[in-house]
């Protein structure tokens, strides 16, 4: 009796079945992608009526989002019904909002700032202040600080901490260019060393001038969004969107430059070129920060690593939910820095490294690089 012998299924049929299930995890990735940068845009919506409904002059949170609404679409019957008085207006809209919203801005670019820094070196571990941007940024708010606007040519504080970030940015450059190219272990020695200088000058100026300084500067290098005006949003504003703009366009150029430079380079990318620009962008971002929000550290640090666990390494889906992401977790930290321990503000920089620290080492724990697409 003769037995046939089953022929074997088409090669075809196998690579085709292969393509459908890429396709589908695309779709889901995508979906996925899709939902939380949804939550995220929601949650930074609900902090700002819960952050304009927060603080002595009571408000609820109707009436924080009418404030709001009102100021947006003038010609609201209830901004002048007498439902809302002049107090609760000037409390939602002049101090409450700009202050929420530079933590939002200030988060978002921070988060941005350290994404691409860790492309950059090719290290999650990375973020504004392993390359001394922020120390630099620092060293200028300081002098402003200690010797005042005009020993410094009448440069104001924000105006000094960017031209410190600025300098910061060209002696990192500078100092890690060998042979033509810019070496990423060099960029992280420069910066870890030039970090340590910047931090020595700012303590020595810190202990030299009077009490009354000592306060301020220490308020500074901690980081407070509690100075926040409408105007000075527009800064970092701007250099978030730039830098948005810059790092969106690059996504892919970002995930080759991922797999290293000899293959990022056979599919076309200047490697040496594009981290040049990598490091002007989060720099940037980063001093144009510093200068109005001060040093607030660990967004830059957590905020990317997880957005890549939660969505994939790929830039084009990841670098949005990082901005959001970071937008989200700086509004919510500035938010418990101003009821936590009421009538005392907390800084940023405390709250988020009490937050941060644990968090992240418990995503190493659990082996969270790997994971993160930055390989063993």
């Amino acid at each position: 009796m003769c037995h046939r012998v089953p022929s074997a299924p088409p090669a075809t049929s196998s690579a085709g079945s292969e393509r459908s299930a890429v396709h589908i995890a695309r779709r889901r990735r995508a979906a996925r992608t899709w939902l939380l940068g949804v939550g995220l845009a929601f949650a930074v919506c609900a902090l700002v009526v819960v952050s304009g409904a927060t603080g002595s002059v009571p408000v609820s949170t109707v009436q924080a989002a009418k404030i709001v609404v009102g100021h947006l679409l003038p010609g609201m019957p209830w901004m002048s019904d007498g439902s809302l008085t002049p107090l609760q207006d000037q409390a939602v809209w002049q101090f409450r909002l700009p202050r929420t919203l530079l933590a939002g801005i200030a988060g978002a670019g921070l988060a941005l700032a350290g994404a691409l820094m860790q492309v950059t070196v090719r290290n999650p571990l990375a973020e504004p202040y392993i390359l001394g941007v922020s120390s630099g940024a620092s060293v200028g708010a300081v002098l402003v600080i200690v010797f005042g606007s005009a020993a410094l040519g009448g440069l104001s504080l924000n105006v000094a901490a960017f031209v410190g970030a600025s300098a910061a940015c060209l002696c990192v450059a500078a100092l890690a260019r060998k042979d033509g190219t810019i070496s990423p272990t060099r960029m992280i020695l420069a910066g870890v060393a030039l970090g340590t200088l910047f931090s020595a000058i700012t303590s020595y100026l810190t202990i030299s001038t009077s009490a009354q300084n000592v306060v301020s500067v220490l308020f500074f290098l901690l980081g407070s969004v509690s100075a926040a005006t409408m105007s000075s949003l527009l800064g970092p504003a701007i250099a978030l969107v730039v830098g948005a703009v810059v790092a969106l366009t690059l996504a892919r150029s970002l995930n080759a430059l991922m797999t290293g430079d000899e293959s990022a380079m056979s599919l076309g990318v200047d490697a040496t070129r594009l981290r040049g620009l990598l490091l002007v962008t989060a720099s940037l971002v980063t001093g144009t920060v510093v200068a109005v929000a001060g040093g607030i550290g660990f967004v830059g640090l957590v905020i990317p690593h997880i957005a890549r666990i939660l969505v994939g390494a790929d830039h084009r889906r990841m670098l949005p939910i990082t901005m959001l992401g970071g937008a989200v977790f700086l509004m919510g930290a500035d938010l418990l820095a101003r009821t936590v321990a009421t009538p005392t503000e907390i800084p940023l920089g405390i709250l988020t490294a009490f937050v941060g620290a644990p968090f992240f080492l418990w995503l190493m724990r659990r082996g969270g690089a790997e994971r993160a697409g930055f390989g063993r």
